[in-house]
């Protein structure tokens, strides 16, 4: 069996290129015996293309580039023409493709595609974040939290926290009663990161008398009445107050229109 040397060379990771390189590998050997695959990553000017070139030279291995920038492609090209070296450019052909298609110019900036996937996994990491300390299950998510809320129940803390999960903020929150006293950690919050969630007594009592009855109960219950909602409202007064924050009034605010005012107000205050 016949030795086979590559060298994936990139001005990025080069996990694209070995990728490739192995799925054409494997439909010759898929075990990979008599092969060696070398990554060469982060490739950044002429000077490393030629001793590159040069090792491909003296190794007998064949060179296979993702080079975002049409001059360093162009580059590897002559290089490995001039040392007789075989080559493939696996995003050149493409590339130049989408241009004549679309007409426009391409980046030639490495590594966009991690980034994208770097912001990806950002975002679930907020969004499971939000799940988790979601309803102040656990306070001490508090203290890790980009944003944290505060507000009595149906001010719309969850939809907004995962509203803002969606923008890579991880968020935390906590529902605010009378009757239990609200976790020290909140207490310790940045009060500039902390947002307090307010509504109209009116308002609220038409959204509490409407969750009740989707839940199939009395929508006469205390929780909807005006005189515990007033007893509530007074209670969040108190503790805001205490903490320092800001308080946003969400009584005719969609929660896109509320996520806004957060985020302006946080990227304000960087």
């Amino acid at each position: 069996m016949k030795n086979l040397k590559v060298f994936v060379v990139s001005d990025s990771v080069g996990e694209t290129g070995e990728q490739v390189v192995k799925a054409a590998v494997s439909q010759f050997r898929p075990t990979f015996d008599n092969t060696v695959i070398r990554r060469f990553p982060n490739i950044e000017n002429n000077d490393h293309i030629e001793k590159i070139v040069e090792i491909a030279k003296e190794q007998d291995a064949i060179i296979v580039f993702t080079l975002v920038e049409k001059k360093m492609r162009s580059y590897m090209m002559d290089s490995c023409s001039r040392e007789a070296i075989q080559w493939i450019d696996l995003l050149g052909p493409i590339i130049h493709l989408f241009e004549e298609k679309i007409g426009e110019q391409p980046r030639e900036e490495p590594g966009l595609v991690h980034k994208l996937d770097a912001d990806y996994f950002k975002k679930i990491e907020a969004v499971e974040f939000a799940v988790k300390y979601d309803d102040g299950r656990d306070p001490r998510g508090l203290l890790l939290a980009d944003v944290v809320l505060v507000g009595v129940s149906r001010t719309s803390k969850t939809p907004l926290s995962q509203y803002l999960a969606h923008k890579r903020f991880k968020v935390a929150n906590v529902p605010l009663v009378p009757e239990i006293n609200p976790p020290e950690e909140l207490f310790l919050v940045d009060p500039k990161k902390c947002f307090g969630l307010v509504i109209s007594t009116e308002k609220l009592n038409v959204i509490r008398k409407e969750r009740l009855m989707a839940l199939g109960l009395n929508d006469d219950a205390i929780y909807a009445k005006p005189s515990r909602i007033e007893q509530e409202l007074e209670h969040f007064n108190k503790v805001v107050e205490r903490i320092g924050c800001s308080v946003i009034d969400v009584t005719n605010k969609a929660v896109e229109e509320t996520a806004n005012i957060i985020i302006e107000k946080i990227e304000n205050n960087k």
